[in-house]
């Protein structure tokens, strides 16, 4: 079959011809029919994120996975063949350590992948494949840092810097919880556009010298309960304290392996306000968005800017790293 395998060693993305894997105990083999193109894969090819627990120094890239289930490993009586499923981005091995798919042992970008039949979610007919593939990362991340680690409570005030692939869903799970006003800061006029689209209040240029008084007026005065930065740029940190209101939570989502500075402690302590840092989701998530989305409440169809061939992996990778036409998600299709 046909699969896009990282070198680690030299951060070389090739695609290859291996073995279609055959599932062993407790595993079940899936025909993939879609992959999601993750940030976190450019990082991997360009080497600003390492694999940690991987066996070899090869690895099939792609955490967002979806398909239909092609084969069963022994003791697995849970899944039929033909079952459209999802897999989740990660599990847990025997000593507690969170695996990543497409990272710490091989993902999705191929014709087949294989999975611990523990986590294969199904999801339903009316939820197309591409749709259904970004769930595990692009949607469940933001939707648990919105839900559990921030705790948004309807009528919370809140605002995503960066509108890019996991923020553009930011900003619809916070109106789905209700979350208002719902502010999106990006200095892209397209991802601001596109985040009004999407159920943004409004939406501002980072580099506004009015930004902290725009976001006073449209809070009533009161600054942000909830403030998310799914840039992962230092500078997003800096701005979103300045805009905290009582008890505000800045919430680091996006990754940018610098120090986080807290320019006045004291405003800090006094307004009882916290920085928090996420990262992932747990598998309850993926299982209440699929529910969400198979029932109308959640709509992904502006989540894929772009389907490609599996063999134009490192095209649809060089895309995203250019940001070229600033897509959400582009997917891969074997």
């Amino acid at each position: 079959m046909l699969a896009a395998r990282l070198h680690v060693p030299t951060n070389e993305l090739r695609m290859e011809r291996v073995p279609v894997p055959e599932p062993g105990p407790g595993q079940v083999r899936i025909a993939v029919r879609a992959a999601g193109v993750c940030l976190s894969d450019v990082h991997l090819l360009d080497g600003t994120l390492r694999p940690a627990w991987l066996k070899g120094d090869t690895v099939t890239l792609g955490h967002e996975v979806a398909g239909v289930i092609d084969a069963l490993g022994a003791g697995v009586d849970a899944w039929t063949a033909g079952q459209r499923v999802l897999l989740q981005a990660g599990e847990l091995d025997l000593r507690g350590v969170v695996l990543t798919r497409g990272v710490d042992y091989d993902g999705g970008y191929a014709e087949y992948a294989l999975a611990s039949a523990t986590t294969v979610v199904p999801i339903p007919d009316g939820l197309p494949f591409e749709q259904a593939c970004v769930i595990p990362d692009a949607v469940s991340t933001p939707w648990a840092a919105v839900t559990t680690t921030a705790d948004t409570r309807p009528g919370d005030a809140a605002a995503v810097w960066g509108a890019g692939g996991l923020g553009a869903h930011a900003v619809q799970l916070l109106r789905l919880v209700g979350a208002a006003p719902v502010i999106a800061i990006d200095p892209l006029p397209a991802a601001r556009e596109r985040a009004l689209t999407l159920g943004a209040d409004a939406v501002l240029d980072p580099a506004d010298p009015k930004l902290r008084d725009t976001v006073m007026d449209l809070t009533d005065g009161f600054g942000l309960d909830v403030a998310l930065d799914l840039a992962g740029v230092p500078a997003v940190r800096e701005q979103a304290l300045t805009v905290l209101g009582p008890a505000g939570r800045l919430v680091v989502v996006g990754l940018a392996g610098q120090p986080i500075a807290i320019p006045n402690d004291i405003g800090l302590a006094y307004f009882r306000q916290s920085v928090r840092g996420h990262y992932g989701s747990a598998p309850q998530d993926v299982q209440r968005l699929v529910t969400l989305a198979g029932r109308g409440r959640l709509d992904l169809s502006a989540s894929v800017s772009d389907m490609l061939p599996l063999a134009d992996a490192p095209a649809a990778l060089d895309r995203l790293a250019r940001k070229e036409c600033d897509p959400v998600r582009l997917v891969l299709v074997p």
